[in-house]
Protein backbone atom coordinates (compact mmCIF):
# COMPACT_ATOMS: atom_id res chain seq x y z
CA UNK A 1 0.00 0.00 0.00
CA UNK A 2 1.25 3.50 -0.82
CA UNK A 3 2.26 5.64 2.14
CA UNK A 4 0.54 8.68 0.64
CA UNK A 5 -2.73 6.76 0.51
CA UNK A 6 -2.35 5.90 4.19
CA UNK A 7 -1.66 9.54 5.01
CA UNK A 8 -4.84 10.48 3.13
CA UNK A 9 -6.78 7.90 5.14
CA UNK A 10 -5.29 9.25 8.37
CA UNK A 11 -6.34 12.75 7.40
CA UNK A 12 -9.80 11.47 6.47
CA UNK A 13 -10.07 9.80 9.90
CA UNK A 14 -9.13 13.06 11.55
CA UNK A 15 -11.66 15.01 9.47
CA UNK A 16 -14.41 12.52 10.31
CA UNK A 17 -13.62 12.68 14.02
CA UNK A 18 -16.05 14.39 16.38
CA UNK A 19 -14.83 17.71 17.78
CA UNK A 20 -14.81 18.38 21.49
CA UNK A 21 -16.65 21.62 22.13
CA UNK A 22 -14.62 24.69 23.04
CA UNK A 23 -11.29 22.94 22.30
CA UNK A 24 -9.10 22.16 19.34
CA UNK A 25 -9.34 18.47 20.14
CA UNK A 26 -11.29 15.70 18.47
CA UNK A 27 -12.38 12.21 19.45
CA UNK A 28 -10.71 9.69 17.15
CA UNK A 29 -11.72 6.08 16.60
CA UNK A 30 -8.83 4.37 18.38
CA UNK A 31 -9.05 1.09 16.45
CA UNK A 32 -9.02 2.82 13.08
CA UNK A 33 -6.14 5.08 14.14
CA UNK A 34 -4.04 2.18 15.42
CA UNK A 35 -4.83 0.19 12.29
CA UNK A 36 -3.58 3.05 10.12
CA UNK A 37 -0.45 3.42 12.21
CA UNK A 38 0.23 -0.33 11.87
CA UNK A 39 -0.23 -0.12 8.12
CA UNK A 40 2.20 2.82 8.01
CA UNK A 41 4.76 0.81 9.94
CA UNK A 42 4.49 -1.89 7.31
CA UNK A 43 4.52 0.51 4.36
CA UNK A 44 7.44 2.68 5.38
CA UNK A 45 9.92 -0.21 5.15
CA UNK A 46 8.58 -0.83 1.63
CA UNK A 47 9.39 2.79 0.75
CA UNK A 48 12.86 2.31 2.21
CA UNK A 49 13.27 -0.86 0.13
CA UNK A 50 12.33 1.17 -2.94
CA UNK A 51 15.01 3.72 -2.13
CA UNK A 52 17.54 0.92 -1.64
CA UNK A 53 16.51 -0.48 -5.01
CA UNK A 54 17.09 2.95 -6.52
CA UNK A 55 20.56 3.04 -5.01
CA UNK A 56 21.28 -0.42 -6.37
CA UNK A 57 19.97 0.66 -9.76
CA UNK A 58 22.24 3.72 -9.61
CA UNK A 59 25.22 1.48 -8.83
CA UNK A 60 24.34 -0.79 -11.76
CA UNK A 61 24.06 2.22 -14.09
CA UNK A 62 27.41 3.53 -12.89
CA UNK A 63 29.01 0.11 -13.37
CA UNK A 64 27.54 -0.15 -16.86
CA UNK A 65 28.78 3.34 -17.70
CA UNK A 66 32.24 2.47 -16.44
CA UNK A 67 32.22 -0.79 -18.38
CA UNK A 68 31.08 1.01 -21.52
CA UNK A 69 33.75 3.65 -21.05
CA UNK A 70 36.38 0.92 -20.59
CA UNK A 71 35.18 -0.83 -23.75
CA UNK A 72 35.24 2.42 -25.66
CA UNK A 73 38.74 3.15 -24.41
CA UNK A 74 39.88 -0.37 -25.33
CA UNK A 75 38.39 0.00 -28.82
CA UNK A 76 40.02 3.40 -29.17
CA UNK A 77 43.40 1.97 -28.20
CA UNK A 78 42.94 -0.95 -30.56
CA UNK A 79 42.07 1.38 -33.42
CA UNK A 80 44.97 3.64 -32.52
CA UNK A 81 47.43 0.73 -32.62
CA UNK A 82 46.18 -0.31 -36.04
CA UNK A 83 46.50 3.22 -37.33
CA UNK A 84 50.01 3.57 -35.88
CA UNK A 85 51.10 0.77 -38.21
CA UNK A 86 50.57 3.20 -41.08
CA UNK A 87 53.24 5.81 -40.36
CA UNK A 88 51.85 8.65 -42.49
CA UNK A 89 48.71 8.82 -40.38
CA UNK A 90 50.23 8.20 -36.94
CA UNK A 91 49.69 11.73 -35.63
CA UNK A 92 46.11 11.76 -36.92
CA UNK A 93 45.51 8.43 -35.20
CA UNK A 94 46.84 9.74 -31.91
CA UNK A 95 44.62 12.78 -32.17
CA UNK A 96 41.59 10.66 -33.00
CA UNK A 97 42.31 8.26 -30.13
CA UNK A 98 42.59 11.18 -27.72
CA UNK A 99 39.29 12.54 -29.02
CA UNK A 100 37.61 9.16 -28.56
CA UNK A 101 39.03 8.84 -25.05
CA UNK A 102 37.92 12.35 -24.16
CA UNK A 103 34.44 11.70 -25.56
CA UNK A 104 34.17 8.42 -23.66
CA UNK A 105 35.19 10.18 -20.46
CA UNK A 106 32.64 12.95 -21.06
CA UNK A 107 29.88 10.42 -21.73
CA UNK A 108 30.85 8.43 -18.65
CA UNK A 109 30.80 11.53 -16.44
CA UNK A 110 27.47 12.66 -17.91
CA UNK A 111 25.91 9.23 -17.31
CA UNK A 112 27.24 9.20 -13.76
CA UNK A 113 25.95 12.73 -13.10
CA UNK A 114 22.52 11.90 -14.56
CA UNK A 115 22.29 8.78 -12.39
CA UNK A 116 23.38 10.72 -9.28
CA UNK A 117 20.85 13.49 -10.03
CA UNK A 118 18.05 10.97 -10.48
CA UNK A 119 18.83 9.13 -7.25
CA UNK A 120 19.27 12.40 -5.35
CA UNK A 121 15.89 13.71 -6.54
CA UNK A 122 14.16 10.45 -5.71
CA UNK A 123 15.73 10.18 -2.26
CA UNK A 124 14.95 13.84 -1.50
CA UNK A 125 11.30 13.27 -2.43
CA UNK A 126 11.21 10.13 -0.30
CA UNK A 127 12.82 11.97 2.61
CA UNK A 128 10.22 14.73 2.33
CA UNK A 129 7.36 12.23 2.26
CA UNK A 130 8.78 10.31 5.21
CA UNK A 131 9.14 13.57 7.16
CA UNK A 132 5.54 14.47 6.43
CA UNK A 133 4.33 11.05 7.52
CA UNK A 134 6.44 11.14 10.66
CA UNK A 135 5.10 14.57 11.59
CA UNK A 136 1.54 13.48 10.95
CA UNK A 137 1.97 10.36 13.05
CA UNK A 138 3.53 12.39 15.87
CA UNK A 139 0.68 14.90 15.67
CA UNK A 140 -1.84 12.06 15.75
CA UNK A 141 -0.17 10.56 18.80
CA UNK A 142 -0.10 13.93 20.53
CA UNK A 143 -3.76 14.48 19.67
CA UNK A 144 -4.66 11.07 21.07
CA UNK A 145 -2.67 11.68 24.23
CA UNK A 146 -4.34 15.05 24.67
CA UNK A 147 -7.79 13.47 24.53
CA UNK A 148 -7.00 10.81 27.15
CA UNK A 149 -7.90 11.64 30.77
CA UNK A 150 -5.00 12.19 33.15
CA UNK A 151 -4.00 9.21 35.34
CA UNK A 152 -5.26 9.68 38.87
CA UNK A 153 -3.83 8.33 42.09
CA UNK A 154 -7.04 6.28 42.53
CA UNK A 155 -6.07 4.17 39.50
CA UNK A 156 -2.82 3.20 41.23
CA UNK A 157 -4.49 2.08 44.47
Amino acid sequence: MDILHLVDRLEELFNESKPIWFTHSVIVDEDRMLDLIDQMRVTIPEEIKKSQQLLAQRDRILAQAQEEASRTIALAREKAEKIVEDEPITSAAKTRAEDILAQAQIESEKTKKDADDYVLQTLAALDEELSKVTNQVKNGILALKATRPEDTSQDKA
